[in-house]
């Protein structure tokens, strides 16, 4: 509760400066110059609380596109929703209840949508691919199939037809009981950590390493994790070296919409980086699927042999979208097929939010480096020709969760102003 409260007094401090702020972007803010759609759709897009669905939106906009955004309940208050983007905002059951497919439903309908965008949470993204199969007879769902989505979304499946293209990807095994754990020959020299094939928002960032050289914890730590065959995880052999993320969208297996950036456990942080060994391995295995969707990968370039080696693949949109902000052509290469590839401008700033930049300017030692951070690059959320929603995330969005949690004598482990949430043990 203190956290919390702290919180929401420290909220209240910053307000007078992000209303300057959003006052300051809003007097000479202009839009990015956009390709206008000869062919205007009304695009639906779900995960309005995150900043990806945001950018998506304006982009969509900005092309001369009717933008529909939908949210859970529970963020109904967004800030996005307040967007000049944004035409219609509808709030929908959460993404796993009973109702989800039938709401999505009833607001194509009703808006006459004509594209279906899902930005999904990682909770959310199996479940939006069984609402395509509802959808599909109405609008264009630019999601893959349930299958397909399931597929890649088990980390040891996804493994196994990169495995099958030829592809790197660290070496694996799928775990279904921690007895597994205790008969596993670990080779002499690596080291393994387990990984939760359903998302674990707070468990992600445990990479407690397990080798041949320490039996007992590797028993121990197993035992401590709720392993079973209707709840499997990943051993996954962890390799040293540069962490890299991309975004891809896909047309018909057809890659049209890619970036990739320097990663992290926690990444707030995107610049387009070029690596084209990367590109080549995504191209590869995106074709194999012959499907239409967002696709994003984790990479790691290893610091012994300098391969890359694919971690996992996330069906659905990643923040690294962020770097399309002023992209003309990003709204054409979601919506057409056969358009040619598109990756960030090279005079795209680097992006950011800058609350969590102001946290490691603050807790970490490195503030030069903080500070050429937020100079050099651009808020992801602040934007001149539409400013309210910045002032918004942080003055109602995050405050009204906040408050719930308070309420609720509910924890939570961290403010993620990207997403647009609280970060909670069994969050979404």
């Amino acid at each position: 509760m203190i956290r919390t409260v702290a919180a929401l007094l420290g909220l209240a401090a910053t307000l007078p400066a992000d209303l300057a702020a959003t006052a300051v972007a809003a007097i000479g803010g202009t839009a990015p110059p956009t390709r206008r759609s000869e062919s205007p759709r009304t695009v639906l897009i779900s995960g309005g609380k995150m900043t990806k669905a945001l950018q998506l939106a304006r982009s969509f906009h900005l092309a001369g596109h009717r933008v529909i955004l939908v949210e859970s309940a529970k963020y109904r208050f967004t800030g996005h929703r307040f967007s000049r983007a944004v035409d219609r905002f509808h709030c929908v059951p959460d993404p796993g209840a009973p109702g989800y497919a039938q709401a999505l439903l009833d607001i194509v309908r009703r808006e006459n949508v004509d594209v279906f965008v899902p930005v999904a949470s990682p909770a959310a993204s199996i479940h939006d691919a069984d609402a395509r199969a509802v959808l599909d007879p109405h609008c264009e769902v630019i999601h893959g199939d349930a299958d397909t989505v399931r597929m890649v979304d088990d980390k040891s499946r996804f493994s196994e037809h990169a495995t099958s293209l030829g592809l790197r990807v660290p070496d694996f095994r799928r775990i279904t009981d921690p007895a597994q754990i205790d008969d596993f020959e670990f080779p002499p020299g690596r080291e393994y950590i387990l990984k939760r094939i359903s998302y674990n928002p707070v468990g992600r960032m445990d990479l407690t390493r397990l080798s041949a050289r320490t039996p007992e914890r590797n028993s121990s730590f197993a035992r401590s994790l709720h392993i079973t065959d209707d709840d499997p995880w990943i051993l996954q052999e962890f390799i040293a070296g540069q962490e890299y993320c991309t975004h891809g969208t896909v047309r018909q297996g057809r890659l049209q919409v890619y970036g990739c950036c320097v990663s992290s456990a926690f990444q707030v942080n995107y610049e387009m980086v070029d690596k084209p060994d990367i590109l080549r391995w995504v191209e590869t295995f995106v074709s194999s699927l012959d499907v239409t969707g967002q696709l994003s990968f984790d990479f790691i370039e290893s610091a012994a042999d300098g391969h890359i080696y694919a971690i996992e693949c996330n069906p659905r949109t990643h923040s690294a979208i962020t770097m399309f902000y002023d992209h003309p052509d990003l709204a054409a290469a979601y919506l057409d097929d056969g358009h040619p590839v598109i990756v960030p401008r090279p005079t795209a700033r680097p992006t950011y939010w800058v609350y969590h930049e102001i946290w490691r300017l603050i807790s970490e030692g490195n503030r030069k480096a903080r500070l050429r951070s937020i100079f050099r690059g651009k808020d992801a959320i602040l934007t001149g020709w539409d400013p309210l929603p910045y002032f918004l995330v942080h003055h109602l969005q995050i405050p009204s969760l906040l408050l719930r949690n308070l309420l609720a004598r509910r924890g939570w482990s961290r403010i993620d102003f990207n997403i647009g949430k609280l970060v909670e043990n069994g969050g979404d």
